[in-house]
């Protein structure tokens, strides 16, 4: 796989995949990590003369996009702001993807210069399943350009036209976050100092079974918590109230703790629970242990007793790797337990993985500084099929001539 490095940019267009998918509140942005995680790549291309046109994507508009922008839809305008304030140079903003607005905005570029295009998504044809319809976009992508750095992780698992199409249209090299990103994730799978513990969160266990039952083959722990654990513990037999629920999934879980004991591998699951009569900010927490969850309640969170049980399976750990809050850390009366595993991650010496997505928001969130952690990933979806030894679409495309 090439880098950049080994591309010749001094006064080329350079066409950047990058993943700027980050959270807003209306068009305040809330999370600047992956913009920030954008500028080694993007400040190298610009500081070697290359005109730097900038592609990524916001959300997950349907349909016609644009129609979905002019009713308010995930527009890329407020983050153009603030790469501007980061790069300290005004980026052009297009207000389109490939037309006409996008080729003005490439042809006003002088050499270190960016512009930014609009939420890739907006087009159809970026997510279409259709070879053909991807093709087309990628070909007035390509236009755009002389070469291509593809360096949105993020977006590494998407068989998309700006990810997967158009590297095979221009000569292409791998971004400094991609390689970064592969650097960690390789010793992840490839003998990792032991004990290994994998802390595993978010909503639902439909999401991670795969990479479960790939890990039972590499870990030495799994800590469950966070939404999917309530499926874990309904399979164990134990009352959940009216947390989250993935009843289907319940065979197969059973499946994955039955693999899991025959590995030798050790799954650890909430001894207590912070519980509320809603899913509110302001409801009222509630402590109760595992096996007495009332009937009216859903858990928001882990309890006490569950974070010092994971701080106590994280305290020997000499590789970890963590994806998915324990609990509802946007509302402050229950982001305790997320705290107590960012703690206690943060505390051991070997190498620690923080796996995209809500993960890192989380840390970030609560005030953890970057250095905290070995790596935060930027890329929470493409960490997890790596790790499940899934085929990643994007990396392909670079890794082709």
């Amino acid at each position: 796989m090439k880098r950049v490095d080994d591309l010749d940019v001094a006064g080329r267009t350079v066409f950047l995949r990058a993943d700027l998918n980050v959270p807003l509140d209306g068009s305040t942005i809330t999370d600047d990590g992956r913009i920030r995680a954008s500028l080694p790549t993007l400040t190298t291309l610009t500081s070697r003369g290359a005109r730097v046109v900038v592609c990524a994507h916001l959300g997950r508009p349907k349909g016609d996009g644009f129609a979905v922008r002019a009713a308010g839809g995930p527009s890329l305008r407020p983050v153009a702001g603030r790469l501007s304030e980061l790069l300290g140079q005004e980026v052009a903003f297009a207000g389109d993807v490939a037309g006409e607005s996008a080729a003005s905005a490439v042809a006003g570029l002088d050499g270190g210069e960016v512009a930014l295009l609009e939420n890739v998504r907006f087009e159809p044809a970026e997510t279409s399943k259709d070879d053909a319809e991807r093709a087309a976009l990628a070909a007035r992508l390509a236009d755009l350009a002389d070469v291509y750095v593809g360096d949105g992780f993020g977006a590494m698992h998407r068989r998309h036209a700006s990810v997967y199409d158009l590297p095979r249209l221009l000569p292409h090299a791998a971004g400094q976050l991609v390689l970064a990103e592969i650097s960690v994730l390789r010793q992840l799978t490839t003998d990792p100092p032991r004990p290994y513990v994998v802390v595993l969160g978010g909503a639902k266990p439909s999401d991670k079974l795969a990479v479960i039952g790939n890990l039972l083959t590499r870990a030495d722990r799994l800590l469950i918590a966070g939404g999917m654990a309530y499926t874990f513990l309904a399979a164990r037999g134990l009352p959940i109230g009216r947390s989250m629920l993935e009843a289907d999934q319940i065979p197969q879980v059973s499946a994955v703790l039955a693999a899991a004991e025959r590995a030798g591998v050790e799954v650890v699951l909430p001894v207590d629970h912070v519980v509320a009569d809603r899913f509110a900010a302001d409801a009222v927490p509630e402590v109760v242990p595992a096996d007495a969850f009332p009937d009216d309640r859903l858990a928001l969170d882990i309890g006490p007793a569950t974070r010092e049980l994971f701080a106590r399976k994280l305290a020997d750990a000499k590789t970890v790797f963590w994806n998915g809050p324990p609990g509802v850390f946007e509302f402050p009366a229950f982001a305790g337990g997320t705290r107590a595993v960012a703690q206690a991650i943060s505390a051991v010496p070997g190498l620690t993985v923080v796996g995209g997505g809500d993960s890192a928001a989380a840390v970030r969130q609560l005030g953890f500084p970057a250095d905290a952690f070995t790596h935060i990933s930027t890329g929470g979806g493409a960490s997890l099929e790596y790790l499940e030894g899934a085929v990643l679409p994007g990396l392909t495309a670079l890794e082709g001539q």
